[in-house]
């Protein structure tokens, strides 16, 4: 039987590719040579000219955020812009919690103010 394909990305060439997943392989990109990021299953890459989109994307990555299928579907909520990882990479920073955890939240909880 053969393994499920997963998606590997290179973020310099902002490529995406699907190939069955190996924990104790290092994969390269056949365009640079470069080091592939495993970002998950169920991964959908951006366009190639969405800059802003590929800087999101990096700053997952790098948390350790990937996207992985569920039992229930997709990967859950992730960020899609740089103001939503700003919000909750805040958020984290206020309360000590986990980046990769942080940015995964749909919501950002309302910091409390004293009035």
């Amino acid at each position: 039987m053969a393994h499920a394909k997963t998606s590997y990305v290179c973020l310099p060439c902002r490529a995406s590719y699907k190939q069955p997943h190996d924990r104790d392989r290092a994969r390269r990109c056949p365009r640079c040579a470069g080091p592939l990021v495993h970002a998950g299953s169920a991964f959908a890459a951006p366009r190639r000219r969405d800059t802003a989109a590929w800087r999101t994307l990096a700053l997952l990555l790098h948390a350790g955020v990937r996207f992985h299928k569920s039992c229930c579907g997709g990967p859950g909520y992730r960020p899609r812009t740089l103001r939503e990882v700003k919000e909750r990479m805040a958020h984290a920073r206020r309360n000590g919690e986990p980046f990769a955890r942080a940015l995964v939240r749909p919501e950002v909880p309302s910091a409390g103010r004293a009035g």
